[in-house]
């Protein structure tokens, strides 16, 4: 028995499989013309987005790919079809972990931020901007079903490792007196004030990992690595990306990156994988801060700073803070002894398996466009002034 196609199935027969805006514009006409197809679009919609869950993806990184590549109207899109999708599957998202929720919450956090600032809804269909005629609003649905269908597999992150970890929710209060401490070190502008708040969060994150290590240790908890994927965005990604591999190494995780959708994935115990992350935030916020502070000198004094220059001053950053917190690792195994070092040693075998299990062939990127001689000076400095310190010897 044949039966008619509905509007939205015409419509994506159009638009949805060809690159041409002329075809984007055919769909969005047939929408635009059928209001009552509104509730299948965004039913649709919602198959996209767990199709993209079955690919490996999860809420940051579809939101991190769509900003990436389209704009804002269709951030809120997305945002608004990922937790219309969570509020419809909520037992599917009880089993997806802690990191999953983190990440819905956040969406959720800005999608309220921005109905309080624009007026803009959170549901799915054309309140998402109600000053948007029908056939705009179809040609952004469209465009980003588009890319929602395009999404190619990636590997699948263990939710579940982080609920098999000895150590405390991802929000427990020693972490957010860590946050609070490199928020507070980021924004003040005396050295000696920022130097003393990075250290105790230093401190802060070392005795937190070393503490969730032993516990697991002591009670035979079924501890496993997991990992999490961390954006790396333009410009300057690669030396943005060898910035992470360098603070992952030295919290003893491993980073493998993908250049061609913009983030690095992180493998590593739940504590490790909350210091990379902070550890790398600040770092490249101050990263940014002293280069601009380097290029307002050197204009200053009648040079002019171009490409090259924030290029190699980012690429000398990452490798002297690399260098830094090498030096600062080894130290601390050096100094360990007692029941603290067989565990940190088969916790490194486990990181080293479970990276070599998700990602069986990588290939090693250099480094390219470093030849500012100014830049690289500049960057190597201001690493050295960063303030990273290495953690109190491991006992």
């Amino acid at each position: 028995m044949s039966s008619t196609p509905s509007t939205v199935e015409r419509a994506f027969e159009a638009a949805l499989y060809a690159d041409s805006d002329a075809a984007l514009d055919t769909g969005a006409s047939l929408l635009a013309s059928d209001p009552a197809s509104d509730a299948e679009l965004a039913r649709r919609g919602e198959e996209f987005i767990g199709g993209a869950w079955r690919r490996g993806w999860q809420p940051a990184d579809v939101v991190r790919i769509v900003r990436r590549e389209l704009d804002d109207t269709h951030v809120r899109l997305v945002s608004a079809l990922i937790l219309d999708e969570s509020r419809r599957n909520e037992r599917n998202e009880q089993a997806r972990g802690l990191r999953w929720t983190a990440q819905l919450e956040e969406l959720t956090a800005e999608a309220a931020e921005a109905a309080g600032t624009s007026g803009t809804s959170g549901a799915s269909g054309r309140k998402a901007s109600p000053r948007t005629d029908r056939f705009s609003y179809a040609t952004a649905v469209l465009g980003l079903y588009r890319l929602l269908l395009r999404l190619p597999s990636i590997e699948p992150l263990d939710v579940d490792a982080p609920k098999r970890a000895a150590g405390a929710p991802k929000d427990s209060r020693m972490l957010t007196r860590i946050r609070a401490l490199l928020a507070k070190a980021e924004a003040t502008g005396f050295p000696e004030e920022a130097e003393a708040l990075s250290a105790k969060a230093q401190e802060l994150m070392a005795r937190h990992s070393i503490d969730e290590a032993l516990l697991a240790a002591r009670t035979h908890a079924k501890d496993a690595p997991g990992a999490c994927r961390i954006g790396v965005d333009p410009p300057y990604e690669t030396a943005k990306a060898v910035l992470l591999d360098a603070v992952s190494g030295a919290n003893r995780c491993r980073a493998v990156w993908n250049e061609a959708l913009g983030f690095s994935t992180v493998v590593g115990f739940e504590p490790d994988l909350e210091a990379v992350e902070l550890l790398y935030t600040s770092l490249l916020v101050q990263a940014t801060a002293a280069m601009t502070k380097a290029e307002a000198a050197q204009r200053a004094g009648g040079r002019k700073r171009t490409k090259s220059f924030r290029q190699s001053f980012l690429a000398a950053y990452a490798h002297r803070i690399g260098d830094r917190l090498a030096e600062a690792a080894e130290g601390q195994v050096a100094a360990g002894e007692g029941e603290l070092l067989p565990v940190l040693a088969a916790r490194d075998v486990a990181v080293a398996d479970e990276a070599e299990r998700m990602f069986p062939a990588t290939v090693t990127t250099r480094l390219r466009g470093v030849n500012d001689a100014a830049g690289w000076e500049e960057g190597a400095a201001a690493a050295d002034r960063a303030q990273v310190r290495a953690r109190p010897p491991l006992r």
